[in-house]
């Protein structure tokens, strides 16, 4: 039987998630973040915006997805061996989302508005399965720490 003889093993480069459609997956979806931060050198300077965008991201799906309340939200997270965190977001609503102007008196309505300016890349695509989409972001430590 093969044995590790490292008394570390190697902090994760990926992890994935399913939260429910439910006011408080946005919490959820930080903490999740933030644990896969943590082991990571560079967590620390991704963990602050990582947690802005990714917590907006799945508001939106939670908010704005035209499907039942019963669907889930698949939150995947990816660290790139340059140390670019990418976070994507898939919902079954194959309607992509568009950023709005918000009024200055507004409490909602700039959530993209906040990847478009603090992620270095953002999109969104459909689903491999053909159903819904996914909205993604990218975040590098140099763009985090500015």
């Amino acid at each position: 039987m093969p044995e590790d003889l490292s008394p570390f093993s190697p902090a994760p480069t990926e992890r994935s998630c399913w939260l429910p459609r439910r006011h408080d997956s946005p919490r959820a979806a930080r903490w999740a973040l933030h644990d896969f931060l943590r082991p990571h050198p560079s967590g620390e300077l991704l963990v602050f915006t990582g947690e802005l965008l990714v917590s907006e991201l799945v508001t939106n799906a939670v908010q704005h997805c035209h499907a039942p309340l019963n669907h889930l939200i698949l939150v995947r997270f990816d660290l790139s061996p340059e140390d670019t965190l990418r976070i994507e977001v898939h919902d079954t609503d194959p309607e992509e989302p568009t950023p709005s102007a918000a009024t200055p008196t507004a409490e909602t309505g700039r959530g993209l508005f906040l990847v478009q300016k603090l992620a270095t890349q953002w999109g969104c695509c459909p689903r491999e399965s053909g159903v819904g989409k996914f909205v993604w972001c990218h975040i590098s430590p140099e763009a985090a720490a500015a």
